[in-house]
């Protein structure tokens, strides 16, 4: 298969050699290869034969009708020439596309089949319990648990049992202190009754356990302080049990369960935070008989560091030690985000079964940080003009001035009593721009700079300040 590879002078030796030993011709066709025009590209492909155009990924022309004039297809190749390296070894194995560049392509294609993968392996999976038509156990995925602590004081928690089920979650765990009542807990399982999912009781009061019942379809934490109890009741409702050492062993206070006729039961050794024994912890997680519960939450809350890698590490080693359930939390504001951190943490999981290690599986939990830093060739120039600092008197713009925030997944920008509001800030900036409400480049170019950071503080989950730091 023949190719021509047009490119520009900036990127000239690095496409040639990621084609050496290909069939392909590399063209040079202007300084830029984004720039490439129609014409170009026709003038180019009427010198040679060619089963084959790869265009930059960048480039915004369309060549509908240079393929149709000469008949040779013309596909867009990544964005980046540093990535066409990786692209090209790939050709006639992969989909290519006349509008979205290969690298995007590429990944798309990656993940939708790791997505694919990861349900038919659910969909055939073999499990030792189904707790709401969820699968716990056997060789399904590790399940992720979501605790809202102190259900009973939630304004609506309805809606965010919704959101975390939506967020991933597989079980909502509703968790009361000892100031709830019997009355609020079954006002707030009242209210959640009729949602499809699993939903949980953590409480170690028994008189609020009953309260929960029959709705709770799994109760944490249960040992010898309370299995005594309300063991028979649980067992009574068909209700499954985390069970936790306390007084007894872990093994004695599974055998105290048993007894109480409970037939869904899940083993919960206790993870112990970094700092407080995590590594001697992980020894108590052996094979019980049961299901085994991991509860990562309680390590990732009391670590001052980002959650994605955190819920990752845990739900590795939760793979290792073939964990069913996996707990995770958003108590606070670090942690935000963590149930779909964790899905995604036990979907990586499912991929690597059979893969010495979780890498290059279709998806990640790269947020912040790049798999692979592009090295783009460096820029050419004559001359070069310091930028000085931003002087200290400001001229206003006579159109106004806007305040900036954020409300859910939207960015606002207000002037004026009017608020303009999109998901992009390129796309609230139009609008601005089209109602005529900005008419000074600086202030147009702090405006773009204010929303592309609001955009970016929904994109990551953090908060907003105008004209503060991001």
């Amino acid at each position: 298969m023949r190719i021509l590879l047009p490119t520009g002078s900036a990127t000239a030796g690095m496409v040639r050699k990621a084609a050496e030993g290909m069939d392909a011709v590399v063209a040079v066709t202007g300084e830029i290869a984004s720039f490439l025009t129609p014409a170009q590209l026709e003038g180019l492909i009427g010198e040679g034969k060619y089963d084959l155009v790869l265009v930059s990924g960048m480039c915004t022309a369309s060549f509908d009708g240079v393929e149709q004039r000469t008949g040779v297809p013309i596909y867009r190749g990544p964005r980046h020439a540093a990535d066409l390296a990786f692209i090209l070894p790939l050709l006639g194995s992969i989909p290519l596309s006349r509008i979205i560049p290969a690298d995007d392509l590429l990944a798309s294609e990656r993940r939708d089949e790791a997505v694919r993968t990861i349900a038919l392996k659910e969909r055939e999976a073999e499990s030792e319990y189904l707790i709401r038509g969820v699968k716990i156990g056997g060789n399904s995925r590790m399940k992720v648990l979501v605790e809202i602590m102190d259900a009973h004081k939630e304004p609506d928690i309805r809606a965010r049992a919704l959101s975390s089920f939506s967020s991933g979650a597989d079980i909502v765990d509703l968790g009361f202190g000892f100031d709830a009542t019997p009355a609020e807990v079954k006002r707030v399982f009242s209210e959640v009754s009729d949602l499809p999912g699993p939903l949980a009781i953590d409480t170690q009061d028994p008189v609020l356990i009953v309260a929960g019942l029959p709705r709770a379809d799994l109760v944490l934490s249960l040992s010898d302080r309370n299995l005594p109890i309300v063991g028979r009741r649980v067992a009574e409702c068909g209700t499954g049990a985390v069970v936790v050492p306390g007084e007894r062993s872990l093994e004695e206070n599974i055998r105290l369960a048993e007894e109480a006729g409970i037939s869904c039961i899940i083993a919960d050794p206790l993870l112990t935070p970094a700092g407080s024994g995590l590594i001697a912890s992980l020894s108590h997680f052996t094979d019980p008989g049961y299901p085994l519960f991991f509860g990562a939450g309680n390590v990732a809350e009391l670590i001052d560091a980002d959650s994605p890698g955190v819920n990752a590490l845990l739900a590795g080693m939760a793979m290792e030690v073939k964990a069913s359930v996996i707990f995770t939390s958003e108590h606070s504001d670090k942690t935000r985000g963590s149930i779909r951190e964790m899905r995604r943490a036990t979907e990586m999981m499912v991929l690597a079964a059979e893969r010495p290690y979780p890498k290059d599986l279709g998806i990640d939990l790269l947020i912040l940080k790049e798999k692979r830093r592009r090295r783009e060739p460096p820029l050419e120039y004559c001359e070069e003009i310091r930028a000085e600092t931003m002087p200290k008197e400001i001229t206003y713009d006579p159109c106004g001035n806007f305040r900036i925030g954020i409300e859910g997944e939207e960015i606002v920008a207000v002037i004026g009593g009017k608020a303009y509001r999109g998901r992009s800030w390129a796309g609230v900036f139009h609008a601005i721009q089209e109602s005529g409400e900005v008419s000074l480049l600086d202030h147009a170019a702090y405006l773009g700079a204010e929303l592309y950071k609001a955009e970016l503080a929904i994109r990551f989950g953090r908060s907003f300040e105008q004209d503060g730091p991001f």
